[in-house]
């Protein structure tokens, strides 16, 4: 029954990808279409607000000069909000400013779409705070990854000298794709009993006489962005484990589906503009086998259950529940836990601390790999990127110069990808070795041994992929927490981004190769079982030393 309730979710999110996909592919392929009549009115009136009155392509530098820049405006008007909400309306609680290290660490957090909350949202924000920097944040944070992912597309796929223009992008990315489909989102939570208002905290009686306030507030609209967005922010601090926020099993395949749909179709996405859907069903297919194995691993790691807690006498035979919500069980959960880190979402519906040291592995996994659908584009950027890497290394084995979708890969596109690559673990692991070499670091582990290990490393894993959840057992809330994943969050968004816009805007300038019988050819099974292995090798290569120190030796402990 668990295994058929997977099965079901992962079948509807395959039906959706071609629709969805389409969908967006007219949204960004700058061809008129029908989508024009409904939206083009409403963006020409924001093209005249902000002054837009030149819609022409742009080259890499200029259009992530653009995005940098709007980034920071956004981050410097976020700041201020948080440090001065006080003072601003919509406080009902009259909840404090928020301190200034705390601040930095938010506001980097939802402007590069991680959500890491060192804070409980209920309590550390006012509602002014959840909708004027946080909602907004989701949104324009995740329509910047979208426009950048559109950008790389198009410049690997099409002739001409430019990516496109980032302020198009991202207008149609909030009138197009986030904005109508938050609205559908919201009203269907609240149809399933999310609450959406903004009256103060209730104050209750109990049964047994005592007073209790119980918090709530907008959070149907926070809910619906969090995940289509796959920003994972969630309005009160236990997240998607919360009754308010996840009330029932289909609330929660709602928010994995969600989280889920617009990373999934972008490889499809990728297909049409190539004019090639099988490289976009290649690059789907690995992106799937790669998330099957780390489900299972999950799963079946969370279904045999804790060796440790048999050991005590407790009944385990619904597998390990510890930090598990009764309502989901193991197939929900587990389903949840890897669409969250594959998606790099990182809300959550169980607490990823208490997971089985494997199940625990396979979350981390899919966030050190960073390729599996990813969100808001990231996925598929970095997935290409392997591509890249596999066809290069498969033309210095046969000694042809590589070639990818009609385009030489020459050493100045493998430097750019090689600084991609490496940047990732380096921003991971020297963090914690840093970490664990200070007191200011080690002051905040809770756990000894194996286990220590494995709440530092995927707290920054987690920051690096810009994922945002957490093994919550880590003191986080210091100053030194705050900075160090701050700085480590804007390292893992901006290198990789700013790295491949560079190596999209090196590709679609050169000339055209064409095809010839000696071609590698990329859409195929042979090149998906290279895809696979490159990803594979490079993750074991960078990361398994690290992962045998944490949750590998933890479970072999516990035998």
């Amino acid at each position: 029954m668990g295994i058929l309730q997977i099965v079901i979710v992962i079948a509807v999110l395959v039906l959706l990808v071609k629709p969805v996909g389409s969908y967006v592919y007219h949204v960004f392929s700058n061809e008129p279409n029908r989508q024009d009549r409904i939206f083009g009115p409403f963006e020409r009136f924001i093209y005249l607000l902000i002054g837009l009155k030149n819609r022409s392509g742009m080259t890499w530098k200029k259009y992530a000069l653009s995005f940098l820049l709007t980034n920071i405006v956004l981050v410097a008007v976020g700041y201020l909000i948080l440090r001065l909400q006080k003072y601003l309306p919509f406080n009902p609680s009259g909840i404090d400013n928020m301190e200034q290290t705390l601040s930095f660490n938010t506001i980097v957090s939802f402007i590069t779409n991680t959500n890491l909350q060192h804070y409980s949202g209920e309590s550390g924000l006012s509602y002014f705070s959840q909708m004027a920097v946080i909602t907004m944040m989701m949104f324009t944070s995740a329509a910047t990854g979208f426009s950048v992912a559109m950008a790389f597309i198009r410049g690997i796929t099409t002739k001409g000298e430019t990516l496109g223009n980032f302020f198009e992008d991202f207008v149609k990315a909030h009138t197009r794709i986030f904005l109508p489909a938050a609205v559908v989102v919201t009203l269907l939570l609240v149809s399933l009993q999310v609450p959406l208002t903004l009256d103060p905290t209730l104050t209750v009686t109990t049964l047994e006489g005592a007073v209790q306030n119980i918090a709530i507030g907008p959070v149907a609209a926070l809910e619906s962005i969090k995940h289509l967005g796959t920003n994972g922010g969630g309005f009160f601090g236990v997240n998607s484990a919360h009754p308010f926020e996840n009330p029932n099993p289909l609330t929660n395949i709602v928010e994995i589906l969600s989280m889920w749909v617009l990373p999934a179709s972008l490889p499809y996405v990728y297909g049409r503009f190539a004019k090639n859907g099988k490289q976009g069903w290649v690059v789907f297919s690995a992106m799937m086998t790669l998330f099957l194995l780390f489900l299972s691993l999950i799963y079946f790691s969370e279904l045999r259950g804790n060796p440790a807690i048999s050991a005590m006498g407790i009944d385990s035979s619904q597998g390990s529940m510890e930090g598990k919500e009764v309502r989901f069980g193991i197939p929900q959960s587990s389903l949840f836990s890897a669409v969250t880190t594959a998606a790099t979402t990182g809300t959550v519906n169980n607490m990823h601390d208490t997971l089985t040291p494997l199940g625990g592995l396979g979350t981390l996994g899919e966030m050190m790999l960073n390729v599996v659908f990813g969100g808001k584009g990231v996925g598929l950027i970095n997935m290409l990127m392997y591509a890249m890497l596999g066809v290069f290394l498969c033309g210095l084995m046969v000694g042809r110069t590589p070639e990818f979708l009609g385009r030489k890969i020459e050493p100045r596109e493998m430097k750019l990808i090689a600084i991609a690559i490496l940047a990732h673990p380096f921003i991971i692991l020297v963090p914690t070795a840093i970490s664990f070499l200070t007191d200011l670091g080690q002051g905040s582990i809770t756990n000894p041994g194996s286990h220590g290990i494995t709440q530092v490393l995927y707290e920054y894993t987690s920051s690096a992929a810009n994922n945002g959840s957490g093994f919550e057992g880590l003191a986080d809330n210091t100053p030194f927490w705050n900075i160090m994943t701050g700085l480590v969050m804007l390292l893992g968004r901006y290198v990789s981004m700013i790295a491949m816009l560079a190596v999209a805007g090196s590709l679609v300038r050169k000339q055209w190769v064409p095809e010839t019988v000696g071609t590698f050819r990329t859409d195929n099974k042979l090149f998906y079982g290279i895809l696979i292995g490159t990803v594979l090798i490079i993750g074991a290569l960078t990361f398994l030393p690290a992962i045998v120190l944490g949750p590998v030796a933890e479970h072999l402990k516990l035998g």
